[in-house]
This record gives C-alpha cells, sequence and structure tokens, in this order.
C-alpha cells in the first residue's frame, strides 16, 4: 500500500486462527501512522474520517481501532464536533484545569521546557480511544466524532490507527 497524506506507509497482514468449533477465523490487522503538525500550538483536530479510512483499508466489519496519540502533550477522545463546544474545552482547560503559566509548573523549572500544562491537559482528556465497529460502520453515537487534541503543538507528532477485527 502507499504511502498517506502526511503520513508513513501502511502495513497490513491478516493472522489466522482456530476456534473451538475447529472453524478458521480470518483476525485482520493493519496499522496506519499520520502525522500532524498543527499551525497553531492548541487545535482540536476532527480525525473521525482518518479512523474510518483505517477501518476500510482493513476491511474490518466486526471488532475495533484503537485511536492513540504518541505523544505525551496531545489527545485522542470521542465529543460532539461542534466549534463552541471546542472552544469551551480549551477554555476549560486552561482556566480551571491546567492554565498555560509556565512559571508555576516544577516540571518547566531548569528543564528549558514550558510546556508541562501541555502534560497535563493529555492527562485529563486521555491519550487513546478504542472505537468499536460493527457491521461495517464505526459504532459512534449519533453526535460522536473523535478528535485529536493538540496542546504543544507547531511540531510534529504522531497518531497510531490500529485496526483488529474480521
Amino acid at each position: 500500500m502507499g504511502a498517506r497524506e502526511g503520513g508513513f506507509a501502511v502495513t497490513y497482514r491478516s493472522l489466522q486462527r482456530a476456534t473451538t468449533l475447529d472453524r478458521v477465523c480470518s483476525m485482520r490487522t493493519h496499522t496506519t501512522y499520520r502525522i500532524f503538525e498543527t499551525a497553531r500550538r492548541q487545535e482540536i483536530i476532527d480525525i473521525t474520517d482518518d479512523v474510518e479510512a483505517c477501518r476500510a483499508e482493513a476491511d474490518i466489519t466486526e471488532g475495533m481501532i484503537l485511536v492513540s496519540a504518541m505523544h505525551i502533550s496531545a489527545s485522542v477522545f470521542v465529543n460532539d464536533h461542534e466549534p463552541g463546544l471546542w472552544q469551551d474545552i480549551q477554555q476549560w482547560l486552561e482556566e480551571r484545569i491546567a492554565p498555560w503559566s509556565p512559571d508555576d509548573y516544577r516540571h518547566n523549572r531548569g528543564t528549558g521546557e514550558d510546556n508541562a500544562a501541555a502534560h497535563l491537559r493529555s492527562l485529563t482528556l486521555g491519550h487513546e480511544v478504542i472505537v468499536p465497529v460493527t457491521a461495517g460502520r464505526l459504532d459512534l453515537g449519533p453526535w460522536q466524532r473523535i478528535f485529536y487534541g493538540e496542546w504543544d503543538g507547531q511540531r510534529p507528532k504522531r497518531v497510531i490507527f490500529k485496526a483488529l477485527g474480521t
């Protein structure tokens, strides 16, 4: 398979295993990496279509897809696709969870870093989700979408999409 825009080459392999009924089930796995380099230090990006592309490339109809930020200052989460909500999330993180005030964090002292707040924001929202796949579709609620939250951007960061299913 060829490289995806902004990402690495896709790998694919098929595993066979016998069930207790001596039937053979073809379990497929598929891994895709995507690189994000945001224009702003903090951004929320809808990646639902990337998750669906991974499902389609894996050709699974039943299973799950793990989506994980491979950096400790980014998040992956499920919520509503509504820009007002994104602003509320960013305001909540800034005002109540982890204000961007570098001098207030021990992590930033003597390290040359200023991103302790980004680490705490990632910890708060989480770095990965597992999305169920049922009947060939991402099994999300009516308003749910999958998001990448960047809290210390403007540099390349990877997200892994790992599909497992039949």
